[in-house]
């Protein structure tokens, strides 16, 4: 498969260039780099629309866990409010997760179960500069106190929002169960009810479901209207640089599968905008609000904080979810400021992440064959039980860490350390360093990298017929896509095959494979991995056919985004509120908490604030 085919397939469902880059120019809101769409270019270059496509009071860009919540507040406040979605369903990320909420501050089911919290503990928790993680990333120390504040104060609020609006969370004290950077008082994860029937409702069948389909259906019955299959690739202000946001510009991306002509639809259809010309202009009569869901779907704009992180590593929410940095880009053009960078360069934990899963492109979400967009995602991948079945190779065929630690560590929450003495500068002394060398040791020993990139490549899990009866793997479609496994009946075959991956730029060197197989039997002779400490490697690799699987850790959060204060509002290079332009969730900057907690409290405060705007 050649690069542009490769790419086309990635991209098909949408006018966009995944690979964008920013220029410092850009970043300073003077313009766009090329790889931006020039019909954006164009259309920003002639200035506003004299005539709207559609109009609203306010327009809300995505409808993932920011602009669910967002829209339902505006129209709560009496707003008008169309919500514009890239995808054919509504969800986002949020649709394709646990369902796990971490809001503190004193929810009533917290109280209901006698866990002491309140708004100021809260802030306290998030800004708490002493706490690092065990790889001594310092969790809190670069958050942005005013958004952390207003995060506090509205996380409350925002859960009884939720209930309101028909989310029903299982009631049983909030706990720490998949809890990241939730601060170290009290715990504060609350968790869906995951009901019979859901994964008929979702891309991913996963427990977002739950929490965002409750909002859709309030957010329609409300009279929210949704103008799905458009993305937003341009945002107006009154002129370039100054003055109002007054409205969007969109261009026609339906989500056509492979071997069909008819777009897919979503699971509700009632309030949908029914259009399908190439492009549409809407109007903002009082705020646009951006929930585009970050950047780490866009390689380019992800390796402004991290170089290493080049293709290969894909973007865990995807085919579903494309994170593909366009609200940010879009906002930069007319002088917006990034923010909160350090977070997302110091590898904030959740940014890279290793599952056990592999031999499929898309390996965060377990991807099933009743997925409506199974057929882009391909496969489910094998999941791996046992690490003692399986060594993990680079792209010249060598190991390079223990496979057992694989993983990767929670961020922190109440318990990670014993004792806790808010804000004390000895607490980071107290924590136990573990580092995530597996990731740090894939990126850095890319041996076999090339310009002008030099990327690592990718990781493949490297067994044998033996492991595959242990595991007990049926290794025929839908478990395992051709493109990303393997097999030969020689190790030295089994290499020369995987040029067929796109992301294997050279050839593996066969001997090289050998060579480190042929070491590791060794060791699982003498009992010990003196090369890289895996617990008492049991399993040779010896009996053919052999099999390589990708393997390769997934990009996920995005933590550096746009500057905004604790309205919401998005802010210019000058530290001013560009008036009109709201931000919440992974495109905004100056939050290192994990997951769902500050997309909807940022949503609910920019929905609310966005209503009330004047003219």
């Amino acid at each position: 498969m050649s690069s542009s085919e490769k790419s086309q397939r990635r991209i098909s469902r949408r006018d966009f260039v995944r690979g964008a880059g920013v220029s410092a120019a850009m970043i300073a809101g003077a313009s766009m780099a090329p790889a931006f769409t020039e019909r954006a270019l164009a259309q920003t270059s002639t200035g506003v629309p004299e005539q709207w496509d559609l109009e609203a009071d306010v327009v809300v860009i995505g409808s993932g866990a920011v602009g669910l919540p967002a829209a339902i507040r505006a129209v709560d406040a009496g707003a008008s409010v169309i919500v514009i979605e890239t995808n054919y369903d509504i969800g986002g990320h949020a649709i394709i997760s646990g369902g796990n909420v971490p809001l503190g501050g004193g929810t009533s089911l917290q109280k209901k179960y006698e866990i002491e919290d309140s708004p100021d503990l809260y802030f306290r928790d998030l800004t708490d500069w002493s706490i690092v993680e065990t790889n001594g990333m310092p969790e809190y120390r670069y958050n942005d106190r005013g958004i952390q504040r207003a995060l506090a104060d509205n996380a409350a609020p925002t859960y009884e929002f939720l209930v309101e609006n028909g989310v029903e969370f299982v009631d049983q004290a909030p706990d720490n169960n998949g809890a990241h950077a939730t601060g170290l008082s009290a715990p504060r994860e609350h968790h869906t009810i995951w009901g019979e029937g859901q994964s008929l409702e979702s891309p991913a069948g996963a427990g977002g479901t739950s929490l965002m389909r409750p909002l859709e259906a309030s957010a329609r019955e409300k009279g929210v209207q949704f103008l799905m299959n458009y993305h937003m690739d341009v945002i107006y202000r009154e002129s370039p640089s100054e003055g109002r946001v007054v409205g969007i510009k969109a261009g026609y991306t339906p989500t056509i599968l492979p071997g069909t002509d008819t777009p897919l639809v979503g699971f509700r259809t009632d309030g949908n905008i029914d259009m399908t010309a190439e492009t549409v202009t809407v109007k903002a009569n009082k705020a646009v609000i951006i929930g585009t869901g970050g950047s780490t779907g866009n390689v380019e704009f992800r390796r402004i904080f991290d170089p290493r992180v080049t293709e290969e590593y894909i973007l865990g929410g995807e085919p579903y979810s494309p994170q593909d940095g366009s609200g940010e880009m879009a906002a930069l053009a007319i002088g917006a400021s990034l923010w909160g960078t350090a977070n997302q360069a110091h590898e904030r934990n959740g940014y890279i992440r290793k599952r056990n899963l592999a031999g499929a492109e898309y390996l965060y979400v377990a991807w099933t064959p009743d997925s409506p967009i199974f057929p882009l995602a391909r496969a489910t991948g094998l999941r791996i039980r046992d690490w003692q079945n399986v060594i993990c190779v680079n792209q010249v065929g060598k190991r390079f860490y223990n496979e057992f630690e694989a993983g990767y560590p929670n961020g922190t929450s109440q318990g990670s350390l014993d004792p806790y003495i808010p804000g004390d500068w000895r607490n980071a002394s107290r924590v136990e360093y573990k580092p995530q060398n597996y990731v740090d040791a894939a990126l850095a020993i890319n041996e076999g990298s090339t310009a002008p990139d030099f990327a690592a490549g990718p990781i493949w899990a490297i067994f044998d017929a033996a492991a595959v009866e242990r595991e007990k793997w049926s290794l025929e479609a839908p478990n395992t896509d051709p493109t990303f496994f393997f097999s030969a009946d020689t190790l030295e075959e089994l290499a020369a095959k995987l040029t067929e991956n796109p992301y294997q730029k050279a050839e593996m060197p066969g001997a090289n494979l050998v060579a480190t197989v042929e070491r590791y039997n060794l060791m699982v002779e003498l009992g010990a991995d003196v090369d890289f400490d895996k617990p008492t490697p049991q399993y040779k690799i010896d009996q053919p056919p052999f099999y390589a699987a990708w393997s390769t850790p997934c990009i996920h959060d995005t933590y550096a985004g746009l500057r905004i204060n604790m309205q919401c509002q998005v802010m210019d290079m000058k530290g001013q509120v560009i008036p009109g332009l709201y931000c919440g969730g992974e495109s905004a900057g100056g939050c290192t908490q994990h997951g769902l907690a500050r997309c909807l409290a940022q949503g609910y405060i920019a929905g609310g604030e966005a209503a009330a705007e004047t003219i």
